[in-house]
């Protein structure tokens, strides 16, 4: 099959797009079904987040005609723009609701903050790099990362509710993978549900040790 310069492209995944009219919508739909659905995704409220939210607002401007690829994307000093089934992943599983009292610690973009926010209570965001000195409020109900930890802080511990939930990304020997889980008397337990390729977070790795 061939391409004219003036076609959206959906190659081994990859929505590329062009400087037209139209372009970014084009794609961002193609996301939708190419991406998403194809992977699970078809949760209308997560579906419509997505679809309503320009993903280019949020990418420098040479990556704006590759925003839509299923991939991360870089951001700049180290940080990563993670690709649109994980965001869209994190809201399934995250379940958010309008009476949720949610946090979200964010590296880099503000993309799923925007995703996030018109679907719960209210929303407060810290950036991973700020995490451990920054004092966190506490009673949140719904607790969101963007990207991949080796070792969650105790301080998100903290700030959950009891019977609050929490999504996640988990690293363990290279591999990243999507994990849920819910704090109960005091204690929070984990269970990856889906491995999936997604930024890791070098400010949440596992301190390392002396070897001999």
């Amino acid at each position: 099959m061939q391409y004219t310069g003036h076609e959206q492209e959906s190659l081994d995944g990859m929505t590329l797009t062009e400087d037209r009219p139209g372009a970014m919508d084009a794609a961002r739909r193609a996301m939708i079904d190419s991406q998403l659905r194809t992977s699970g995704v078809n949760d209308p409220r997560v579906l419509a987040a997505m679809a309503g939210l320009a993903r280019e607002d949020f990418v420098p401007a040479a990556l704006k005609n590759t925003c839509y690829v299923d991939r991360a994307l870089p951001l700049g000093n180290g940080r990563f723009l993670a690709a649109p089934l994980v965001h869209a992943r994190m809201l399934l599983e995250a379940a958010p609701e309008d009476t949720d009292k949610a946090l979200l610690v964010t590296s880099g973009s503000d993309y799923l903050a925007a995703l996030l926010r018109p679907l719960v209570g209210s929303l407060d965001a810290v950036d991973v790099a700020e995490l451990g000195g920054k004092r966190l409020k506490g009673g949140y109900s719904l607790i969101v990362v963007d990207g991949a930890a080796e070792q969650l802080p105790d301080s998100l511990n903290k700030a959950l509710a009891d019977h609050g939930r929490i999504v996640t990304g988990l690293v363990e020997r290279g591999v990243t993978r999507l994990a849920v889980g819910r704090k109960a008397l005091g204690q929070l337990a984990l269970l990856a549900v889906a491995e999936i390729g997604m930024p890791v977070l070098p400010e949440l790795s596992t301190p390392k040790r002396w070897s001999f």
